[in-house]
């Protein structure tokens, strides 16, 4: 009896430094697949390295795009937007949901059959979709948006069909 308890004991053990093993040769393999890992990123909306190209021609004179993180024509880009003080952005749309943050000025925006949103400094807005929508930036100093397309960045026009 004394002699299967050894047995028993000595497979167990085996067993469970064969376990830690294959947990240590999956966890070393996972982490040796892992992708070359990114630096982390700060900017402010003033930084001197951001990179401030041009909005399509329908958006208003002045408005700039700098890019934070990712490539324009990829999935998951950030950008920043800004538009001068006191213009108005026309109707439009994205093929993609906009996650956002107000970073300076007083942003009017509306989204089409819902009330106009007052955005101020650090104020958190969704945009749908392909949801139309315009914007007034309101304040005495430009407006800066903080954006996060999920799909390739793109702003269409909406005609005004007004007559």
């Amino acid at each position: 009896m004394c002699h299967q308890t050894l047995i028993g004991r000595s497979l167990q053990a085996a067993l469970r430094c064969s376990l830690l093993f294959l947990l240590g040769l999956v966890g070393s393999f996972a982490h040796a697949q892992a992708p070359a890992q990114e630096q982390a990123l700060t900017l402010t909306a003033s930084d001197a390295q951001l990179k401030w190209g041009p909005c399509p021609p329908f958006l208003p004179k002045g408005c700039g795009i700098a890019v934070l993180h990712g490539d324009p024509a990829k999935d998951n880009v950030d950008v920043f937007f800004k538009v001068p003080a006191k213009s108005t952005i026309p109707l439009h749309w994205h093929t993609s949901a906009e996650r956002m943050v107000l970073v300076a000025g007083e942003l009017h925006v509306t989204y089409d059959g819902q009330n106009t949103a007052v955005l101020r400094s650090g104020t958190y807005a969704y945009g749908p979709a392909k949801r139309p929508h315009k914007g007034f930036c309101a304040s005495a100093v430009p407006c800066v948006l903080f954006i996060a397309f999920e799909s390739p960045l793109d702003a269409v026009p909406i005609e005004n069909t007004d007559k």
